[in-house]
């Protein structure tokens, strides 16, 4: 990585965003990478080995969970779902979502 400060302006990557649970990669640092996604419909139930970041920019998501209430958020507000919890996002309709996860995990659409 470079020594140089990056600044990045996040509208100029959701109007990259044309197709839901498709995330591009917008930043990485220490061994995380800042991914931006268009959620829209259900994702699929799934569980990971390290916690994972949501983070709205614009709309709302629901963060369906097995063994727990909802986890409902919107703009600007962020959830923190632990590593092992089993969990399926979903929108009503379109939502910007930002995600910090490992960069070793490799997200990918349905």
């Amino acid at each position: 990585m470079s020594s140089i400060p990056i600044k990045i302006n996040l509208s100029e990557y959701v109007d990259q965003l044309n197709k839901p649970w498709s995330p591009i990669d917008i930043a990485r640092f220490n061994d995380q990478v800042l991914r931006l996604a268009m959620f829209e419909g259900e994702f699929n139930w799934h569980q990971h080995e390290e916690d994972e970041l949501f983070m709205v920019v614009r709309g709302e998501i629901t963060i369906q969970m097995c063994d727990q209430a909802d986890m409902v958020l919107t703009n600007n507000e962020f959830g923190i779902i632990p590593k092992g919890v089993e969990h399926c996002p979903r929108s009503d309709g379109q939502s910007f979502v930002l995600m910090v996860e490992p960069a070793s995990l490799q997200s990918q659409g349905d």
